[in-house]
């Protein structure tokens, strides 16, 4: 058997296309969707108001960059400090709880 899209060879037992992810029969289940990330301020890691840990899971960099990176904008263009409180307000609050053992 293969694929319809891209013509990938597949087994008997495919569900989808390893190839182009095309679902190779017409009873494959729904494939999952990953979930997309949010810009949120975790509750349990901000400093003062989550902003940076915020963008950091976003980004998936470490806080600490982007706490440096944040505050050059703001000591040397001065437009970090506008940008940091609109974000405050704007940035929707995390209450979830980190798994265990992270932070």
């Amino acid at each position: 058997m293969f694929c319809t899209q891209c013509g990938f060879k597949l087994e008997d037992s495919d569900l989808f296309c390893a190839q182009c992810g095309k679902p190779a029969r017409p009873d494959a289940p729904p494939r999952a969707q990953p979930a997309r990330k949010q810009l949120s301020r975790p509750v349990y890691r901000k400093k003062i108001a989550g902003v940076c840990a915020g963008f950091a899971d976003y980004f998936d960099v470490d806080v600490t960059l982007i706490r440096i990176l944040w505050l050059i904008l703001a000591l040397v263009w001065g437009f970090g400090f506008v940008a940091y409180v609109v974000a405050w307000i704007a940035m929707p609050k995390d209450f979830s709880q980190p798994p265990a053992g992270a932070y």
